[in-house]
């Protein structure tokens, strides 16, 4: 085919191209014969399909795209002809597989390969690193007892997959600075596709005649359907290596490394997966890994917290007397009309199990997460700023920060303006545009909210008016209708499951719905940058997210059986008219119950989304892996087994940094009910870990490689998150859970025990003095219940008894008990941010070592830099005195005109000399 440059001094060039290649272009843009009835050497032939080479064997395959004949054939037919041919005139080189050669008969191929020189071009336009001298700074010594880790360890060469090299930003006008050795592989794939997919982002589509601002880019040109796809290709089978000695087989070892499920337990390639699949994927693996290496230490104090319940069972005196004397106790009825009294002892179970997650071990374990949020994070920026040294991102943000513009932005802005710094002309969107924008952009995300509030409320409606229909139907003819059922269930306990079922029903509904939702109305907003797009879209998610996760365990964390009242003035959730009385907590408090929401929402969270993550790609990529089993080489080509794979999408990796930030969630903000949390998250990503990286090698097409420096906004949503967690921690303890009541009533006993804890907690109410509206009904009565026996019920709360001359007002007790509650909150609070703070402060966000190495490496860079322009400047001058001298000596004759008539012929008025100058 012709390989087009722009220039017409490559004519020459595009002859020798043409002899190569072979390949010729009907008017239809189609195939000539010559295309197809090409005969290649017998060495290459084995090479034509299962390769990432074009037919030659020698131009590398950079960047795939697909096609097919469908409805509009000509306009679609059109477009690829007026971008392809802007792509050659980039520079660009492309070859064509007819749909005659697919698979499926059907489906058009575009292989694009970039020469060096688009690629030394944009390199300098991208300002993309590349090593110029072998590091010489040495590295750090092996830890003490490094044996120990051993069998963690990976090979050395999966491991370090490049030598580690001083890079400075490339320069095409000093190639002989850096260390060019082969320019065929000088720039890594990963570089090569990026760099090509910038190309096509910003590539027209329109004739030169009729120009037309949005008619660009490979992006629009898919939606339109003109192409079907477009992706760079994976360098190998994942099964085997390629037949290629040349080509690194990277997404073998990575298969076979990293994985694996069985590879577990090993430490991540993260180099090796910065190098395939570029920076911003390999920043959230490290992230990832970083995040489960942490949840080690949390999941074991939650397990020794959780133990600790288990060896105190015994010991659990307020359990012993609703078991034991609890069949004495009348209850006062927890719903109007359809619910009868019922006896303490009914909740014997439940309070047994709140005591493995509610007792005094729960307090420290609150502590230790708080401070295990911020050691967590402090280390994470540690790693972060290793891998930003080791990576070559540390001034990546600031000189990159212009060039993410994205083409959007550039084809919808039509106002520009002279940017100071740099005084030249960039596009950008008037305060007027903007403002209606962001005004239905927030105005979207309040609606779904309420409307997220509005589910919420619909599920405690729900809570309020099937309890009674559950304490109706399970009951017992031979002691009481609120009795357990079995051995297990209550009525409270069946209200909860099912309530708690329905809410995650309703999250994943809206969550489907929503994100739809976010991408338009960020979509509308048309952000300037990619980062800015990320952030923008980042912060709608998560917000709704936050809200659609958490609010149901809030509710029950900070609400329920907080406003109940008491029998002569219960509170009604919708008014009194509703007859829908709000939710009161068992006698052994509403921790429990907020434990069985954490536990359903965030369990059934995981599960979900593992089978989504693992069956639905596999379902998809069943018939092309079959395939690409039983398939040979020569018929099964790279691109086709590539193009049965699954996109990786935009949105990939962003619902991947989602999905650990609300777990991330559920384990800081509430973990104080459910100290396992930890440990089911540690088991959800050793799974996760290895899951993704099977995603990645096997189901996923090979992503574009993106930079990254940091995971980004996602730091300020985990700082967010930890700051919130100690508070809603300290509430927790404070109000869900039933140890500072415990605590006060243990100091102010006189002998300094539990017991009588459970009548002292209970308050009495006259039978005889309970509104009509809030008996039970004609019939409802249990068996054993007789009126001229029983006359009074006890309720949950601390005041004063019938005939008091304060009747049913709060005891003296009540305050005390609040007081000790807000000291708490107040105490937990102080400590727990003293330390958090004084952490941050005493651990450095960048360690020392990278930092002396930051530092010695920019110096080494400038000396290097120094000396090689002074270099090129000595041999620039010799070369111009040479030329001077021989000049004068062939001119002069000794009368001293030929130096003054051939001046301008002197090189230091040459091009090539100002510019060494001025880099200088």
């Amino acid at each position: 085919m012709n390989r087009i440059t722009g220039k017409a001094k490559d004519a020459t060039l595009i002859e020798m191209s043409q002899r190569d290649s072979h390949i010729g272009e009907d008017n239809n843009g189609l195939f000539s014969t010559s295309d197809r009835d090409t005969q290649l050497p017998g060495h290459l032939e084995e090479l034509t399909k299962d390769s990432v080479y074009f037919r030659d064997g020698v131009r590398r395959i950079d960047f795939v795209l697909s096609y097919v004949d469908d409805k509009d054939v000509d306009r679609k037919q059109e477009r690829r002809r007026e971008f392809e041919a802007n792509l050659e005139k980039v520079g660009l080189e492309l070859e064509r597989e007819d749909k005659s050669e697919s698979d499926d008969r059907k489906t058009y191929f575009v292989k694009i390969h970039a020469p060096w020189e688009v690629l030394s071009k944009y390199a300098d336009i991208l300002k993309i690193k590349v090593p110029f001298k072998v590091s010489d700074i040495p590295k750090a010594g092996e830890a003490p007892l490094h044996w120990l880790t051993r069998p963690f360890r990976l090979p050395e060469h999966i491991m370090q997959p490049e030598q580690d090299h001083f890079t400075s930003p490339f320069d095409k006008n000093k190639t002989a600075f850096f260390l060019i050795q082969d320019k065929d592989t000088f720039f890594p794939a990963s570089t090569r596709n990026r760099i090509v997919y910038y190309i096509l982002t910003r590539c027209e589509y329109y004739k030169e005649d009729r120009p037309e601002k949005d008619k660009r880019g490979i992006k629009r040109l898919i939606s339109n359907g003109t192409y079907t796809s477009a992706f760079p290709l994976h360098d190998c089978r994942y099964w085997k290596k390629a037949r290629e000695s040349h080509c690194e087989s990277e997404r073998y070892h990575l298969y076979r490394h990293w994985a694996r499920f069985f590879s577990f337990y090993k430490e991540q390639p993260l180099n090796l997966i910065r190098k395939y699949y570029g920076e911003k994927i390999g920043i959230y693996f490290a992230w990832l890994g970083f995040y489960t290496e942490m949840l080690f230490f949390a999941a074991v104090m939650g397990v020794i917290c959780f133990v600790y319940g288990l060896l105190s069972y015994e010991d659990n005196v307020t359990s012993k007397e609703i078991c034991e004397k609890g069949g004495d106790i009348v209850m006062c009825p927890l719903c109007d009309k359809k619910c009868s009294f019922w006896k303490l002892n009914s909740t014997c179970l439940s309070s047994w199990q709140s005591h493995l997650f509610d007792n005094e071990g729960t307090v420290f374990f609150a502590i230790f997460m708080g401070i295990w949020v911020t050691l967590f994070l402090e280390f994470w920026k540690r790693r972060q700023a290793r891998l930003e040294y080791e990576w070559d991102l540390v001034d990546f943000e600031e000189e990159q920060q212009q060039l993410q513009i994205r083409p959007e932005f550039e084809v919808m802005c039509t106002h520009y303006r002279t940017n100071r710094i740099t005084q030249e002309k960039e596009p950008y969107m008037p305060v007027a545009t903007k403002l209606p924008r962001f005004c239905l952009s927030g105005a979207t995300v309040l609606f779904w909210m309420c409307l997220i509030i509005a589910c919420i409320m619909g599920v405690i409606a729900y809570r309020l008016a099937v309890y009674a229909a559950f304490a109706k139907i399970m009951k017992n003819s031979e002691t009481s209708k609120i009795q357990l059922v079995g051995s297990l269930i209550t009525p409270q306990l069946a209200t909860s499951v099912t309530a708690s079922c329905i809410n995650f029903l309703i999250i994943l509904i809206l969550n489907f719905l929503y994100e739809h939702v976010a991408i338009w109305i960020t979509d509308m907003e048309i952000p300037k940058t990619h980062l800015e797009y990320e952030n923008k879209l980042t912060m709608k998610m998560f917000m709704f997210q936050f809200v659609n996760y958490y609010s149901s365990c809030f509710y029950v964390a900070f609400f329920k059986g907080k406003f109940v009242g008491y029998p002569r003035d219960y509170n009604y959730m919708f008014g009194k008219w509703s007859g829908l009385r709000n939710e009161e907590c068992d006698p052994g408090g509403c921790l429990i119950e907020l434990t069985t929401q954490l536990v359903i929402v965030m369990a059934g969270k995981q599960v979900v989304g593992n089978i989504q993550e693992a069956l639905l790609p596999l379902m998809r990529n069943w018939w092309g892996r079959r395939k690409a089993r039983n398939h040979p080489e020569k018929v099964y080509s790279r691109w086709e087994q590539d193009h049965n794979l699954v996109s990786f999408g935009q949105f990939g990796l962003f619902y991947e940094y989602l999905e650990m930030v609300i777990q991330f969630g559920f384990i800081t903000l509430f973990v104080a009910s459910f100290p396992l949390a930890p440990l089911l998250a540690l088991v959800n990503n050793i799974l996760e870990v290895r899951v993704d990286a099977w995603k990645f090698t096997t189901q996923f097409r090979r992503p574009v490689a993106a930079k990254a420096r940091n995971i980004g906004v996602w730091h300020e949503i985990l700082n967010v998150v930890a700051i919130i967690s100690v508070v809603t921690n300290a509430f927790i303890m404070a109000f869900t859970s039933d140890m500072i009541p415990r605590l006060v009533y243990l100091y102010s006993d006189n002998n300094h025990s539990m017991h009588g804890y459970i009548n002292n907690s209970l308050s009495v109410y006259n039978i005889s003095q309970i509104p009509f509206d809030n008996m039970p009904d004609k019939g409802e009565d249990p068996a054993w219940y007789n009126s001229s026996v029983h006359t009074t019920c006890r309720y949950r709360d601390h005041r004063y008894p019938p005939g008091h001359e304060r009747e049913y007002s709060h005891t003296m007790q009540f305050w005390h008990i609040l007081a000790a509650k807000l000291a708490f909150i107040i105490i937990m609070e102080h400590v727990v941010f003293v330390v958090k703070f004084f952490v941050a402060w005493v651990i450095p966000d960048v360690p020392t070592d990278v930092h002396a190495r930051i530092k010695r490496e920019r110096y080494l860079i400038q000396e290097y830099l120094h000396d090689f322009d002074m270099n090129q400047i000595k041999l620039q001058l010799s070369q111009s005195t040479t030329f001077a001298t021989d000049t004068g000596n062939g001119n002069g004759n000794g009368n001293g005109n030929g130096n003054t008539e051939n001046a301008s012929l002197l090189p230091h008025d040459t091009p090539e000399k100002q510019d060494v100058l001025s880099d200088c």
